[in-house]
């Protein structure tokens, strides 16, 4: 366990120098900085939401001894759809926070609602810096509409494409194996070679209605 927001402000410190900063800006680096006093070193590794570990103690029901105990969070591991990403994240989760990105409706606005100074892990942190600038870099984007027209093309377009994406690796599979299966040829030949006595059994049954010059097994076969 760490004392969090001091050994935080501590590391930015070291890293940055506290003579480079203006003044000002260290009382508004604390306001960033989570509050909490005590997080585990595991809660380094997911979205707790504010749940930590507890302490307290176990007093027994006959004299009212008191031992010492703690109470750990419910720790889930998750797999939360991103929007922004358009990707899976796996991720350690209370059932607290899942709660909260219910609520929210969703990763993405679960992290870009819930202020710094609220967010006490590091990878909540991370993950929320990297939505804020992926969000940021989509309201500068261009917006274009489309046509009814237009939109339909496009998907007929798409269509094509995939169908011609499905001939290609059906063509390449084609080359790989040879043509095909072993038992997919046998049975096209056997198709092939019913067709041939088929045509052979209706030559002889024009030439020979009563099957007289026709040999017996094309008789049979007929």
């Amino acid at each position: 366990m760490a004392f969090r927001g001091k050994e935080m402000m501590k590391k930015i410190m070291r890293k940055v120098g506290e003579n480079n900063l203006s003044p000002g800006v260290k009382e508004s680096l604390k306001k960033c900085i989570p509050d909490s006093k005590i997080v585990m070193n595991r809660a380094k590794r997911g979205l707790y939401a504010g749940k930590h570990i507890q302490f307290g103690n176990r007093v027994s029901e006959d004299g009212g001894n008191k031992t010492r105990r703690t109470w750990k969070p419910n720790v889930q591991e998750k797999r939360l759809f991103s929007y922004m990403l358009d990707r899976h994240i796996r991720v350690k989760v209370t059932t607290h926070a899942l709660r909260c990105i219910d609520k929210a409706g969703g990763i993405d606005e679960y992290l870009l609602k819930t202020p710094y100074h609220k967010m006490d892990t590091e990878m909540g942190l991370l993950w929320k810096a990297k939505i804020e600038k992926l969000y940021e870099e989509l309201g500068q984007m261009e917006v274009v509409f489309f046509t009814p027209e237009q939109e339909a093309k496009l998907e007929q377009e798409f269509k094509d494409l995939k169908l011609e994406q499905r001939a290609a690796r059906r063509e390449i599979r084609r080359q790989i194996y040879g043509g095909g299966s072993s038992k997919q040829m046998q049975i096209e030949e056997g198709n092939a070679d019913s067709r041939g006595t088929d045509n052979a059994a209706a030559f002889f049954a024009e030439r020979s209605p009563h099957h007289e010059d026709v040999p017996e097994w094309l008789v049979a076969n007929s």
